[in-house]
């Protein structure tokens, strides 16, 4: 796991290690701040990533990001910007494994683009409040039957297309028609009910 911060390095505020740091490029100022703050960067990274390997791996490189960047950004509130760089980098890893995930199968950009990904799935159910999430599992009831399958195997238990035409039979064809045809149908009842407040 990440360190907690010695006593000897708690006397300094952030803003004065940050200081320190840019004015004399040593590491060992960065070293505090991780010994600081790395617990907190690998929470986010968990809450995003819900793998603890790729998320201590996420943790690490951050931080030695942090070598240039703390030299190039004006960082006042050094947790809060730990946590957007966090949040940003994981994202950022999402949306790489989703390129690649459309590539292996064959999704064009246009496809991807038209309506919910896994990860836009992870921020509804962040960002909305349980009246909405009741809206998102009445969304998903209102599927057809074969959209309903498909969608759930695909978001909910991360099912590749493969598999998912392994397990209900349906051509592969068909099993991205659905998913991609029940993602659109989602996307428009959420934003509707949304709207609607």
């Amino acid at each position: 796991m990440f360190f907690k911060p010695r006593k000897q390095s708690q006397q300094f505020e952030d803003a004065e290690i940050i200081r320190l740091y840019k004015e004399t490029c040593d590491n060992m100022y960065v070293g505090i701040l991780f010994e600081r703050y790395s617990h907190l960067a690998f929470a986010v990274c968990l809450k995003y990533l819900k793998n603890e390997e790729a998320s201590r791996d996420a943790v690490i490189k951050i931080f030695e990001d942090l070598i240039h960047d703390l030299l190039k950004f004006n960082v006042k509130n050094f947790p809060a910007w730990l946590h957007s760089v966090a949040k940003n980098h994981c994202l950022m890893i999402l949306r790489k494994k989703r390129l690649e995930y459309n590539d292996e199968y064959g999704i064009t950009q246009a496809e991807s683009t038209l309506a919910i990904t896994p990860e836009d799935m992870l921020f509804i159910r962040e960002d909305l409040t349980d009246k909405h999430l009741d809206h998102l599992d009445e969304a998903i009831n209102l599927l057809g039957m074969e959209q309903q399958v498909c969608i759930r195997l695909f978001f909910l238990k991360d099912k590749s297309y493969q598999e998912i035409s392994e397990e209900t039979g349906y051509e592969i064809n068909m099993v991205k028609s659905y998913i991609q045809n029940g993602k659109r149908n989602l996307k428009n009842y959420l934003l509707k009910k949304i709207a609607d407040g």
